[in-house]
């Protein structure tokens, strides 16, 4: 078996070290690979929101999802986090990342940016590069341009040396330049248009075989592909009649900030908007995002968006299939395929049926071979129409697109799901739920916690490491090193008339804690759940005033700032002020006694004591935790326990609920920022949402009243995999909170659901080891409702719940014929019927 294993092992090696050059090409019609014209769907993965472990599995989804190819953006800031010192490991392994995707047989597409937006702190630019003198970002500045082809040279390099274009055998088969530049480019003039005729002629000089893109740039200079991004882009047209019309990023749902709802885009309104995509001359669309993922660590842009990027993408934040979304375009994929050769040959005309109704016919002239598609834009009516003359008649819903083979038989509706719905579940899992049941171990009653105050001797006292007679902006001062600047001073007051003052800071955001004379007298944040402050667009300006009880002589001013995610949208987002920069610090008495200390002699300091001295790391040492009496409500405190990994293959979370504020560690690993307090407004959102008319990002919010997030993933690979060793939690709370619920879950399938039409097979999946336990619900027939309120309908086959029993419980997966043969029933005539299913996974 050795012998065996290594001899398949070494075949494989050589299989890729000699894979054959492919050329790509194009035209209006079709992306053509080594001389095969083809449509793309492709899917956006980012590396860094993921782990190393987690890629194969990713990948494989998206392929067994029907994905051509899996695009990611290059993200500047982690691998050049200082001038010329480089990180390429780990989850930074980007070409690794490419080369799993050649594995598993897709195309690569390379988006280097190299700003990149996606809600990532700074859109991708490391801080250094602000911080050097004379530039300015994203403009026709010559030390920016040098700065950008370098690491966009080194990028091509190691993609080269790593033989990944397709012209060298590898996957990738369009590289990416700038992006989103033209949403911005007349804010910056004539200096921007000339810096995208150099971004073009600098990505040319890669000297590169594959075709260059440029997304939402309708000024593209040649030779550049421009692209669309949005929920849709059928009625995109490329800059050139010879470029091929495709969509870089079709929103699958949308990001989430602190304090906001969950955003939700039905599976209907996704494929329909690719549907009509493809209708209309479509060559490329790439979801974004396919899978999200995670914001570790402190890469969450914003400000305020959350530590989740599940996006509600067809893969979920873990990597679970986000069901119905997954299994409906996996089903349209299978569609466009069969379509293919139609798309990319054929001749199509279309035609108006009637008002909001249109039928594109393609038709391959050597053959006569045709195909049709049907679309009803209309966000009301369903409507029957004829595609050919004497043919049947087809009922196309409201807001959907049908596929129709030859002409003469529907292969696909957008609008008719035939896949499952999974629930997703967080619970105690195996022996871990019997334990926490028992009150044995494994759950939140039983962790044992551990604690320390964050030593503040030094900034309560004024001290700091570098002082200036002004008000310092937060990230120039910081490098982005951590969300903390400490702003201190000290007044002199002698003056009774101040000895009851309040004390009033006009700060850029995003927090701030004030301490006077080593007591804490309030904190404030940019956005408020309670309402009393809001954001106004991206100004996360504010004013916060307490009255202080000052004494005779010298105070001390204690200012810790706080940053929540830098910007990463919008023109010159890099120079929107954070901290208390471009503000003011006053202190108010009776009368007209007022001390201006805008000016006076500030002293700072770089983050918290805790981080320098690695308190999250639990080998580090140097933290002295105690046992007794655990502090609970308490800002700037550190928590310490351990905890078994939980039993399984599941994705685990730990449930922060009753915590304020802070960052989370595990095994010294950072699994991002919390903020369970952040309540999402208690209204506005729709558990029956109508997908039909244009969706928007407000639009089908869930989730109202509860936390932003409650959840925090931790990767398996983050955890010892043997259970007999702990592992390690450490939380640095900054706000106050509770640690005694706090426990560890799994994340798995509760209920599936399935509602499938007449002359379609509906497949059931439990998730892991779980199996289908019990039938709720079974119904062949017209039954109503939705998933959680199945009811029978006018008429059902009596047989409906025994016949699904026989063919699904007790196994982990089952699949059904929906016919009435199935069921034992024919005497329906022509009626079209459908399955609805509930079962339980267990």
């Amino acid at each position: 078996m050795s012998f065996g294993g290594s001899l398949g092992l070494l075949l494989l090696c050589s299989c890729l070290a000699v894979a054959a050059a492919i050329k790509v090409e194009y035209d209006a019609k079709a992306i053509i690979i080594d001389g095969q014209r083809k449509v793309i769907n492709a899917g956006s993965i980012h590396y860094p929101r993921s782990t190393p472990e987690m890629w194969p599995d990713l990948i494989q989804k998206a392929k067994d999802g029907g994905l051509d190819a899996i695009d990611t953006y290059i993200f500047w800031d982690v691998h050049e986090p200082r001038r010329r010192e480089y990180n390429f490991a780990g989850n930074l392994d980007f070409v690794k990342f490419f080369k799993i995707i050649q594995d598993a047989g897709l195309y690569g597409i390379l988006r280097i940016g190299p700003y990149v937006c996606a809600e990532w702190n700074y859109g991708g630019f490391p801080l250094w590069l602000h911080n050097t003198p004379g530039i300015e970002l994203r403009t026709n500045n010559e030390i920016y341009k040098n700065e950008m082809q370098i690491f966009t040279t080194k990028i091509i390099n190691m993609c080269k040396e790593a033989k990944l274009f397709a012209s060298q055998g590898g996957p990738i088969i369009l590289a990416q330049i700038e992006n989103e530049y033209g949403n911005v480019l007349e804010k910056y003039g004539e200096a921007g248009k000339e810096y995208i005729k150099w971004c073009a002629k600098m990505a040319v000089a890669q000297n590169i075989s594959e075709p260059w893109i440029m997304c939402q740039q309708k000024d593209a200079p040649p030779p550049m592909i421009n692209t669309c991004n949005g929920f849709y882009c059928d009625q995109f047209k490329p800059n050139n009649p010879k470029s091929p019309k495709m969509w870089t990023e079709n929103w699958t749902g949308w990001f989430k900030l602190w304090g906001g709802k969950d955003p939700y885009r039905s599976a209907e309104d996704l494929a329909f908007s690719v549907a009509r995509f493809f209708q209309l001359g479509g060559v490329l669309n790439n979801y974004y995002m396919y899978h999200g993922g995670t914001n570790f660590g402190r890469t969450a842009g914003g400000p305020y968006i959350v530590t989740s990027y599940d996006y509600h993408a067809p893969l979920d934040e873990y990597g679970n299939l986000n069901q119905p979304k997954w299994g409906h375009l996996k089903q349209l994929h299978a569609a466009i395929k069969q379509a293919e050769q139609f798309f990319t040959n054929a001749t199509a005309e279309t035609k108006n049926l009637m008002k909001n109704v249109a039928m594109t016919k393609f038709t391959i002239n050597a053959t006569g071979e045709k195909f049709c598609m049907l679309s009803n834009v209309d966000n009301l009516s369903n409507v029957k129409v004829q595609v050919e003359e004497g043919g049947d008649e087809f009922f196309v819903p409201a807001w959907s697109v049908t596929f129709v083979q030859n002409c003469s038989k529907e292969v696909y509706n957008t609008a008719k799901v035939n896949t499952q719905s999974s629930v997703m579940v967080k619970k105690q899992n195996g022996e871990d739920e019997e334990n926490y049941n028992n009150g044995v171990g494994g759950g939140a009653k039983t962790l044992s916690w551990m604690w320390t105050a964050e030593p503040m001797e030094d900034t309560l006292n004024g001290r700091g490491t570098f002082k200036a007679s002004q008000l310092l902006d937060q990230k120039d001062a910081t490098f982005d090193t951590s969300d903390y600047l400490w702003y201190m001073t000290t007044v002199d007051t002698k003056n009774a008339s101040l000895s009851n003052a309040t004390l009033r800071v006009i700060t850029n955001g995003h927090a701030l804690h004030a301490y006077v004379n080593g007591k804490l007298i309030g904190s404030r944040f940019s956005k408020q759940a309670d309402g009393q402050q809001t954001v106004n667009g991206d100004d996360y300006s504010f004013i916060f005033e307490k009255p202080v009880s000052l004494i005779s002589g010298y105070n001390v001013i204690s200012l810790l700032s706080a940053t929540i995610g830098l910007a990463n949208y919008g023109a010159f987002y890099d120079t929107k002020p954070t901290g208390l920069v471009g503000g003011s610090v006053t202190l108010i008495g009776n009368g007209n006694a007022t001390i201006n200390l805008t000016t006076n002699q500030w002293s700072y300091k770089v983050g918290l004591n805790g981080e320098s001295k690695q308190f999250h790391d639990p080998n580090s040492g140097n933290a002295n935790w105690s046992s007794s009496n655990i502090p609970e409500n308490i800002p700037m405190t550190w928590y310490k326990t351990t905890f078994k990994t939980p039993s399984g293959k599941e994705p685990v979370v730990v449930d922060l609920l009753g915590m304020g504020k802070g960052h989370a560690w595990v095994n010294g690993r950072s699994i991002g920022r919390y903020w369970p307090t952040q309540i999402a407004e208690n209204k506005g959102c729709d558990a029956q949402c109508n997908y039909r008319g244009s969706y928007s990002d407000g639009k089908c919010r869930t989730n109202c009243g509860n936390p932003s997030q409650r959840w925090y993933h931790v990767p398996r690979s983050y955890l010892n995999p043997d259970r007999n060793v702990d592992n390690t939690l450490i939380l640095c709370e900054e706000v106050g909170g509770t640690p005694w619920n706090v426990n560890f879950q799994v994340v798995t399938i509760g209920t599936v659901c399935g509602n499938a039409y007449e002359g379609n097979n509906l497949e059931l999946h439990c998730q892991g080891d779980g199996r289908i336990s019990e039938i709720q619900f079974a119904s062949f027939g017209d039954p109503q409702g939705t998933c959680g309120s199945f009811g029978i309908g006018n008429y059902e086959a009596t047989q409906s719940v025994a016949v699904i029993e026989r063919l699904c419980v007790g196994r982990p997966s089952c699949g059904v014929n929906v016919s009435q043969s199935t069921f034992g029933f024919n005497s329906w005539g022509n009626l079209t019927s459908r399955l609805a299913v509930q079962a339980v996974c267990k």
